[in-house]
């Protein structure tokens, strides 16, 4: 485990992916105000990260900026803060959803719904 300097922004997350090697996606949700609507509005933000200290699919953890790594990685993790509860349910709504979107931009192509 090589020592990366960090500096600069501190966030928490979600592993979501860690199928490359070293590298996972982090999720976390931010809320935005819209000042022509008045009111917030929730946003996911995903980045890669280099994992150094072996994180898995449905770990929260704490990244922190780095230096760029590579074309895509600019963040590194710090700390593992454990399993999030309830990640399997998440992931399968999810999947869920965009099972659904497939299907429905499916039916403006050709027109027709599909039967089940």
């Amino acid at each position: 485990m090589e020592k990366i300097r960090t500096h600069g922004r501190t966030f928490t997350g979600v592993v979501i992916s860690d199928k490359m090697q070293k590298t996972v996606i982090v999720q976390w949700q931010i809320r935005k105000y819209l000042k022509k609507f008045e009111r917030y509005i929730q946003q996911r933000v995903q980045v890669a990260a280099h994992n150094d200290i072996k994180a898995k699919e449905g770990d929260m953890v704490r990244i922190m900026e780095t230096k760029p790594l590579s074309k895509t990685k600019h963040f590194t993790i710090i700390e593992n803060l454990g399993t999030m509860k309830g990640y399997g349910q998440l992931k399968e709504s999810l999947e869920e959803g965009k099972h659904q979107e497939k299907e429905e931009k499916a039916e403006q192509k050709t027109g027709k719904k599909k039967e089940e």
